[in-house]
């Protein structure tokens, strides 16, 4: 299969450390979040770069379908809140997903109809298919 884009992203010191591109133009401190015993801090961490990754990637599916589809709406807007809950297979941890999706301009059967359709085509969604709970609420 043809690659259509790819990128590297390197990280030095797990969540108390950094991630950056090899070309400097993206980067962050990494910091455990206060909830997981990490000090206060603005550094950002694991869960917020996949939340903005995920948002970004579901929510450029979606303009792909509606234009595919010819369909024009005044904005989207997708909200991706990522949890880090507990792993009863292993006791650890794993993730969880909650997307919220808002599409100005449609009814919402169509919303319904289109927020499906880019979570078939959401490279993301079908990446942690079947390993990731991922939970839609269409507003």
């Amino acid at each position: 299969m043809k690659t259509l884009f790819e990128t590297t992203m390197i990280n030095s010191g797990g969540r108390e450390g950094s991630v950056y591109s090899p070309d400097n133009i993206f980067n962050l401190d990494v910091a455990k979040p206060v909830a997981l015993g990490g000090q206060p801090n603005t550094a950002t961490n694991p869960e917020q770069l996949f939340a903005a990754g995920y948002s970004s990637c579901f929510n450029s599916a979606l303009d792909l379908v509606l234009e595919n589809d010819k369909v024009e709406v005044k904005n989207s807007e997708v909200t991706a809140t990522v949890s880090l809950i507990g792993d009863k297979a292993d006791g650890g941890a794993k993730l969880a997903v909650r997307l919220e999706v808002d599409i100005e301009g449609l009814d919402e059967e169509k919303k319904q109809h289109y927020v499906e359709k880019a979570h078939a085509y959401c490279p993301y969604s079908k990446a942690i298919k079947d390993s990731v709970d991922v939970e839609i609420a269409i507003r």
